[in-house]
């Protein structure tokens, strides 16, 4: 096939990425109109649980389970409220090789599609895009920490979505994240990441580095539109059509405030809010 979605989507305890990834297909279904597959390494639980998926989900890709790459962090649902969880982000350097596609765009699946913006990547003579410098949905809300890979280290691209089109230049790129990832306590050493958590927006920033000769450059492009951002500390309130309901705590700890997003791509980073509202979503189906 020429173009399509590729979502990932591996369950832990308590957080359904499946769910999210079925609800991210229909927003994409609705403003992208694109074929998706679902990279998952349980594709009974999929056919199981959700019968309609079908509808949004096109294909799907079964993932071998790989234990030894598994790790633990904390999840927020909220402010006051976390959780030491799995975190099993260990298959997004595959995506060359599984993707059905010859031209791809990867979402996270608590990305949620409100517009068509993405769309134009397909347009553009680019073999890679991805995005930078994302926008906070609570602009007076300071937001360095997700600018850098560490304070004394590279700027940050977000592995939250991207496109590609399988190439030469891709495929050493893929083959360059899957190195990094193989050999991750030198790479964080050498670029001065704090702790020892694999993610995969760091990968993906260090291999850009290094392919652009250990400088800044203009490669890769940015992919089209804007990616805002809401914390794991704020909760999801609402869905309503192509408009998401945030409460957020604003300074002094104790204030809360509403904020409302219309029209936009938004990566929701609460994944327990962000499952309230799709049960609350996929009710009638």
């Amino acid at each position: 096939m020429k173009s399509g979605v590729l979502l990932f989507a591996v369950n832990n305890s308590q957080i359904d990425y499946v769910k999210q990834a079925i609800y991210c297909a229909k927003k994409i279904k609705e403003h992208l109109n694109l074929p998706v597959a679902l990279a998952t390494e349980s594709s009974s639980y999929v056919k199981d649980s959700f019968p309609f998926y079908k509808k949004y989900i096109d294909s799907i890709i079964e993932l071998k389970k790989n234990l030894s790459t598994y790790q633990t962090r904390k999840f927020f649902d909220g402010a006051y409220t976390e959780k030491i969880l799995l975190w099993k982000n260990h298959t997004r350097p595959d995506c060359y090789d599984i993707s059905p596609f010859d031209e791809t765009l990867v979402i996270d699946v608590d990305f949620i599609v409100c517009n068509n913006d993405l769309l134009n990547c397909f347009e553009l003579n680019e073999d890679f895009l991805i995005y930078k410098d994302p926008i906070d949905i609570f602009k007076e809300r300071e937001f360095q920490p997700f600018n850098r890979v560490s304070d004394k280290s590279i700027n940050l691209r977000w592995a939250t979505a991207f496109y590609f089109k399988k190439s030469k230049m891709t495929e050493a790129y893929f083959n360059l994240i899957k190195h990094i990832k193989e050999n991750w306590s030198f790479y964080k050493l050498i670029y001065q990441i704090p702790g020892s958590l694999y993610r995969n927006d760091f990968a993906f920033s260090i291999a850009i580095h290094i392919l652009n000769g250990f400088q800044s450059n203009d490669w890769p492009k940015v992919l089209p539109g804007n990616m805002y951002v809401s914390t794991d500390k704020d909760i999801l309130y609402e869905i309503k059509d192509n408009k998401l309901f945030f409460v957020i705590e604003a300074s002094p700890p104790g204030n809360f405030l509403g904020v409302t997003m219309s029209n936009s791509n938004v990566h929701v980073m609460n994944k327990f809010s962000l499952n309230r509202m799709i049960d609350i979503e996929f009710k009638n189906e």
